[in-house]
């Protein structure tokens, strides 16, 4: 735990009591903050009164005494409406924060030099956090992970000296965070999201380029509209910044050539990395997070051949494109995060021959527009509520079948991939859905997948098991 030293004896107003705001409120409690949390549910008010946390509802409490509002990021700041809670503080002078902005303070009070690199961008800010941490962990530094990742960055340990902080940022709690200031700031790209939250693209990307405009080193991918803005307003305001591209070269930052990442500075360009036969980081997607990690982690003092030696090793995000398991020229792949189309793309443009497990709980719009991908597709096992639209989608396209179940689909997959005389091929569980139909979440899905991978005969497992992402 990071104990919030830097408001001591100051009262704080805290509303949300998810799993960040317990942790944020242990936190503020642990630095000897005064403490007054609530929510909009009473069981989660009960919850925290129940572990000593001092509840009530801050209708009634005396605004002009509070130092600090702090709000869980899931709570509206701005649109559709501000919560009521942020209409008291704002009327009250009270300025509003979240547990990143918490964080940054305490860095700055107890060891502002340790490196910490912080993440954000629409797509793929979760397999670059997770790439960064793993080369700077497998490097042999002491490596902090947390945030929008799964991790509560305040239940990560406290900020000293050589200790790496790597913090994936939703737009949330950058909104939250007025101070931040990493070492290295990564955007990654921007396309519409979270518009109801934010109410216009421009706002969004406002939002957004608050982190690299803060950063010591911004890494910025340039390969949209809105990005690429960013990255020319931030270098004029005096920040150092190594600009990213999946698709064109660049004078200075790194850029990928198919498989290859190139370096360029000072007019040179020079071979990085090869990320062919790396199948964690399969695809063009992949090669723009790879170069943001590379960025970052050269920015922050690792050397070259650790970064190289890290990119290599690196096992994947839980979920999202995981090879999991390998039985003869098959690869079965868990992308189970893939939730709507959008998300399922990266995944079929990495491979050229998929047995593709979709379905679950639809999305508006379906899979039609994955239909530049249905050539890469040898058959379609469709499950869950979503079969039939989905089969109506493919048609004559694609071979399918409607499996039904998870279990029966990767049974039928494995077998037909074997039958298949290609030189390599994947099983894919990639759904384009969302899972509450059949599961609990996402994860609970992955991990069903990896279970029924598991039991496979002459499978040879890539990852340790369903509970665990590593190898």
């Amino acid at each position: 735990m990071i104990p919030v030293t830097t408001l001591k004896d100051r009262k704080v107003a805290l509303f949300g009591l998810g799993g960040s705001g317990f942790a944020t409120a242990r936190a503020l409690i642990s630095g000897g903050a005064d403490v007054t949390a609530w929510d909009d549910n009473p069981d989660s008010v009960a919850k925290a009164a129940a572990e000593g946390i001092r509840t009530e509802d801050l209708h009634n409490i005396d605004w002009s005494q509070q130092t600090l509002f702090v709000l869980s990021p899931g709570v509206p700041l701005t649109h559709p409406k501000p919560h009521w809670t942020v209409d008291l503080a704002r009327a009250a002078g009270v300025d509003i924060v979240g547990d990143v902005e918490l964080f940054v303070r305490e860095r700055r009070a107890h060891a502002p030099d340790c490196p910490f690199i912080a993440i954000t961008g629409t797509n793929g800010k979760s397999t670059t956090t997770a790439l960064v941490a793993h080369i700077l962990k497998s490097s042999g530094y002491d490596t902090q992970l947390g945030g929008n990742i799964g991790t509560a960055v305040l239940t990560l340990d406290p900020p000293r000296a050589e200790r790496f902080y790597v913090v994936e940022c939703s737009s949330y709690q950058i909104d939250l965070a007025p101070t931040l200031d990493p070492s290295a700031g990564i955007l990654l790209n921007l396309t519409p999201d979270h518009l109801d939250r934010h109410g216009t693209m421009q706002h969004y990307a406002d939002i957004k380029e608050r982190l690299v405009a803060g950063s010591d080193v911004a890494i910025v991918g340039v390969d949209d509209s809105h990005s690429a803005l960013i990255a020319d307003r931030v270098q004029r305001a005096g920040v150092k910044v190594v600009r990213i591209s999946r698709r064109n070269v660049v004078a200075d930052g790194i850029y990928a050539e198919g498989t290859k990442l190139i370096q360029a500075a000072g007019g040179a360009m020079l071979p990085f990395a090869d990320l062919d036969g790396i199948q964690t980081l399969r695809g063009s997607h992949n090669a723009q997070n790879a170069a943001a990690a590379v960025a970052a982690c050269l920015a922050v003092g690792v050397s070259a051949d650790d970064i190289r030696a890290g990119l290599a090793s690196f096992p994947g995000l839980k979920h999202r494109m995981q090879p999991v398991g390998q039985r003869g020229r098959v690869v079965f792949i868990n992308d189970s995060k893939a939730t709507n189309a959008d998300a399922a793309a990266p995944a079929l443009s990495s491979y050229d021959r998929i047995y593709w497990i979709a379905g679950g709980l639809p999305k508006a719009g379906g899979i039609t527009t994955l239909a530049p991908y249905f050539p890469r597709i040898a058959k379609a096992y469709l499950i869950g509520e979503a079969a039939a639209e989905f089969a109506a989608t493919l048609g004559e396209a694609v071979p399918y079948e409607i499996s039904g179940t998870l279990e029966r689909a990767v049974a039928h997959a494995a077998a037909d991939a074997d039958r298949d005389e290609s030189s390599a091929s994947a099983v894919m569980l990639s759904p384009a859905c969302a899972s509450f139909d059949q599961y609990k979440n996402f994860e609970v899905r992955g991990d069903a997948f990896v279970g029924h991978v598991a039991a496979l005969d002459g499978i040879a497992m890539l990852i340790g098991g369903p509970a665990t992402g590593e190898k």
